[in-house]
């Protein structure tokens, strides 16, 4: 594995670090700022919460989710002394509170909703209200600063790729769902042209095709110049071979299905969603790459073998620049990957596998170990696991949980992978 993961060192946690670009300061350095203000933003109205460095309540209140009344009561706060804005979530609803903190040169923050309700669980009471909420992360900002993020361009950056990769997940289930939809309605008429053409919609010019002839008779009347000429623009590959066997299949059925004109609309409507939902995913993969290009970790995440943009993507968005976690021990149970000991008194009861934590981040994880198991380093580790007797799934999560602290170690470095061989691709490579 690379080198540097056997060494894993605690990062200091304090807001100095945490809300500036500085890694510098000391744990239980004395606050910079005077006034914290906890918002539990909302869809309409917010509630804050400011209190001074001493923990005495200047602000209780619920206010309206617009430019007017949040400028005013940072104003109002601003005059105790240095403020900080510390929100519950960086984007969506809480963007107009965070644009209106940094355009007065205030420092903004945000607690990430899993340390929030654990953090939450410390206070007196079992009730969830905003004021509450607001009291927790307003306090959370005064006594456990090592539990904030910043908010900064890099932060910006991923909130950004957040949203898009949310929406490129949404395009991918709605492709999803018209392909099945398409499937079923040419099954219906057709089954011999199902069985040609299914394996295809994935095809841009199979979908062209059937977004201009949806009905087995339409296709009859284009001859094999015709539907080449159809697939050449997006599908050159499939026009040299694909016309010939469309009109084989069609000769297979001389009946006409009930409905069939009925059906032929829907093939041609779906066919056409899907065609554009595929291109869609193609413009989102541009930005979404574009985006991913402008964060600095970009490049260190995707060095390492088996993170690639999509997964990188996936890291950024659970893990941030790191800078919460303090060992590589803390990620990988942050992870769900660390396993758990079940003691009792003198009852040892051996370990197992988490079934807690971040389900995202595991998944990336587990996915991002099996992609390396072409790299030599990640396939002798998983080979040992496998000669220790554990099956493929529990090989690649030790794999996943070793790359756990690789992974650490790189991001706060800010180093990329170092190989402990040459890759696989650069060992045939002649020598220059």
């Amino acid at each position: 594995m690379a080198a540097g993961a056997s060494s894993v060192v605690a990062c200091p946690c304090d807001e100095e670090r945490l809300l500036s670009k500085s890694r510098n300061t000391r744990p239980g350095q004395s606050s910079r700022f005077e006034v914290f203000c906890g918002v539990d933003v909302a869809r309409e109205t917010h509630h804050a919460v400011g209190l001074d460095r001493d923990g005495r309540r200047l602000v209780d209140r619920a206010l309206p989710n617009d430019e007017a009344a949040l400028r005013a009561l940072f104003a109002d706060l601003a005059e105790h002394g240095r403020l900080l804005v510390v929100v519950d979530q960086p984007a969506s609803i809480g963007a107009l509170a965070i644009a209106v903190a940094r355009s007065m040169h205030i420092e903004v923050g945000y607690l990430p909703g899993l340390a929030m309700r654990r953090i939450a669980d410390l206070y007196p009471g079992e009730g969830k209200t905003d004021a509450r909420d607001a009291f927790v992360i307003a306090d959370a900002a005064r006594t456990l600063p090592h539990t904030l993020r910043r908010v900064g361009p890099d932060e910006e950056t991923v909130a950004a790729l957040g949203v898009l990769a949310g929406y490129d997940a949404d395009l991918a289930a709605e492709a999803t769902r018209l392909t099945n939809r398409l499937h079923d309605a040419l099954l219906h008429v057709h089954p011999a042209l199902e069985r040609l053409l299914g394996k295809h919609f994935r095809g841009r010019g199979v979908l062209q095709l059937l977004a201009a002839a949806g009905t087995p008779q339409q296709l009859r009347t284009l001859d094999e110049d015709a539907l080449r000429q159809a697939l050449a623009p997006r599908s050159r590959r499939l026009a040299l071979t694909l016309p010939a066997q469309i009109l084989t299949a069609l000769q297979e059925q001389t009946v006409v299905i009930p409905a069939t004109a009925q059906y032929g609309r829907v093939i041609s409507g779906v066919a056409a969603q899907l065609l554009a939902v595929l291109d869609e995913r193609v413009s989102v993969a541009n930005d979404l790459d574009t985006l991913l290009d402008k964060h600095p970790l970009a490049a260190v995440l995707t060095s390492m073998p088996g993170v690639g943009a999509r997964t990188a993507i996936a890291l950024l968005l659970t893990l941030g620049d790191g800078t919460a976690f303090r060992t590589a021990g803390h990620l990988a149970a942050y992870a769900g990957l660390a396993p758990v000991t079940r003691q009792s008194g003198r009852t040892i009861r051996g370990e197992r596998q988490s079934q807690h934590g971040n389900r995202a981040l595991k998944h990336a994880m587990y996915l991002s170990a099996f992609a390396s198991l072409k790299d030599p380093d990640s396939r002798a580790y998983y080979a040992r696991k496998r000669a220790e007797g554990k099956n493929h799934t529990s090989a690649l999560l030790c794999l996943a949980r070793r790359r756990t602290d690789v992974l650490y170690a790189m991001v706060r470095d800010r180093r990329p992978y170092q190989f402990s061989s040459p890759p696989p691709d650069q060992e045939a490579a002649p020598a220059a």
